[in-house]
């Protein structure tokens, strides 16, 4: 098996298991609707459709090659991205939701991985969609990973505005003082 199939497998298995654990949600109680939310859908689609569907003739294939064994390295990368992610899934438990949402009793979750950045299943995603890219070795894999990132920010930016108004804006401002946004040890406040 490449690196590359161990890849697409790797995804699959974390896509149909996270479709899966969404049936562990709790309910909403406040659903806002953001045209922003659509942004964020469908520049993180253009951005996958990318990572893992652009192949062209007109398109070069590979145009590096970190090595067989850079690639195992960087698969072990992406397993360490959904790692973080599922950790992040987990401790937030009934609270998550695929939406931008409040779910009743609601409130600011500062431990296990939300002390290390305050959307840590982004952060793994962003890390396991980079790593990916670079196994792929093309130009148009490491765009679309870029733009999955960007994708994941404009989410994050509006589940940040949402919880400032509904989960009190002095709470969460402090915890956007302790904790950065997307990458552990970056800024605090973005």
């Amino acid at each position: 098996m490449t690196p590359q199939l161990a890849l697409n497998f790797l995804w699959a298995f974390w896509f149909l298991s996270w479709l899966a654990a969404a049936l562990w949600s709790a309910p909403s109680a406040k659903r806002p609707v953001f045209r922003s939310e659509i942004l964020y859908r469908v520049v993180t689609l253009l951005g996958a459709v990318l990572l893992f569907g652009v192949t062209t003739r007109r398109i070069p294939m590979r145009m590096w090659s970190p090595g067989e064994g850079a690639d195992w390295a960087l698969f072990g990368v992406c397993v360490l991205g959904f790692v973080f992610c599922w950790w992040a899934r987990i401790h937030l438990g009934t609270l998550w939701s695929g939406w931008v949402t409040k779910k009743e009793g609601h409130h600011i979750i500062d431990t296990g991985p939300y002390r290390i950045v305050r959307h840590p299943i982004y952060t793994g995603l962003i890390l396991a969609a980079f790593a990916t890219a670079i196994v792929k070795g093309t130009s148009v894999a490491l765009l679309g990973a870029a733009i999955v990132a960007l994708g994941f920010w404009i989410k994050a930016r509006l589940e940040e505005r949402f919880l400032c108004q509904e989960l009190g804006a002095e709470a969460y401002s402090a915890y956007r003082r302790r904790v950065p946004m997307l990458i552990p040890f970056g800024p605090k406040s973005a």
